[in-house]
């Protein structure tokens, strides 16, 4: 990994950010440099009250303070991504919230880009609201991509699929999660006999046609599905986007197997990691290595 700060992620300055989405790359672009420049990984930002204590702080307001500035000067200037898990810091309402504000500006200006993990879904004018708080450049939270759930119908992504690319930013849809309770609704059948996960995965294949070397909208497929990846036959993820693939580590999948899961698809695959590299906290060296052990391990298994 790139230990240096000069970005290879986010292809714009802070001020052009502002307002500047005409003069920033597009999100697929930005993803794949970082990934090819700064390692295969994704490391998640999940202060929660267990790790909290395992670091020896306290489950308030110093503890998340103290919690995210350690992993962001510990790793967004050699990262390829960051996810913050916004629940963790809604949690403690405004004052969470704005640790939450620091740690999106600080990683985006070191390099790192940020996948804000909100898992965002509604229709209409409550989706719109959702783009314009995550990928619109005037917002304290603006962030590369955005987590969001499509089980109101992908269709009901439209404010956020459109906002996302006048942006410059991307989307990571649920499609085949890592959690086994999605299996009731991701591998059912619809009408014409394909499974809800194909259908999604189908749909973020046409939004991205034409684009290179990644479109704008990826998905998020667990790196625990193994053999069962979809309940079937009918699941392609060669998408066009990125995979971005939770599991590894703490829910039992490793890097070897990856290939298994995600086969043709596989360069596309972004891991990611959250308490494999968070346990060797507090010391930002001991995060540093961790992480750096993680990218070459992902490296190699995506090879």
């Amino acid at each position: 990994m790139n230990p240096t700060t000069t970005g290879p992620g986010n292809g714009h300055s802070r001020a052009a950010g502002r307002g500047g989405a005409a003069r920033r790359e597009p999100f697929g672009v930005r993803l794949r440099r970082a990934m090819d420049t700064r390692g295969p990984l994704c490391v998640g930002i999940d202060p929660h009250a267990a790790l909290l204590a395992d670091w020896g702080l306290g489950d308030d307001i110093a503890g998340l303070e103290r919690f995210t500035r350690t992993v962001v000067e510990a790793l967004a200037d050699r990262v390829a991504v960051l996810k913050p898990q916004s629940a963790f810091f809604e949690r403690f309402g405004s004052r969470g919230v704005a640790v939450l504000e620091r740690a999106v500006a600080e990683s985006r200006d070191a390099g790192a880009l940020v996948v804000m993990d909100a898992k965002r879904g509604d229709i209409g004018s409550t989706m719109a609201a959702y783009a314009d708080a995550f990928l619109d450049p005037s917002s304290p939270l603006f962030s590369d991509a955005l987590t969001v759930s499509p089980y109101l119908g992908f269709g009901s992504l439209r404010p956020a699929l459109d906002r996302a690319r006048a942006s410059g930013c991307g989307l990571f849809v649920l499609a085949l999660t890592s959690n086994p309770e999605g299996a009731e609704v991701q591998h059912a059948a619809g009408g014409d006999g394909r499974t809800v996960a194909a259908t999604v995965l189908g749909h973020l294949a046409r939004e991205n046609a034409g684009e290179e070397p990644l479109g704008p909208f990826g998905a998020v497929v667990g790196a625990t599905l193994g053999n069962s990846l979809a309940g079937g036959t009918d699941v392609d993820l060669d998408i066009g986007g990125a995979l971005l693939a939770p599991g590894i580590g703490a829910q039992g999948a490793t890097a070897a197997d990856l290939p298994r899961v995600f086969g043709t698809a596989l360069g596309n695959v972004l891991p990611s990691i959250s308490r494999g590299v968070l346990k060797h906290g507090p010391s930002g060296e001991a995060l540093r290595k961790a992480a750096a052990a993680e990218a070459r391990l992902m490296a190699e298994a995506l090879a």
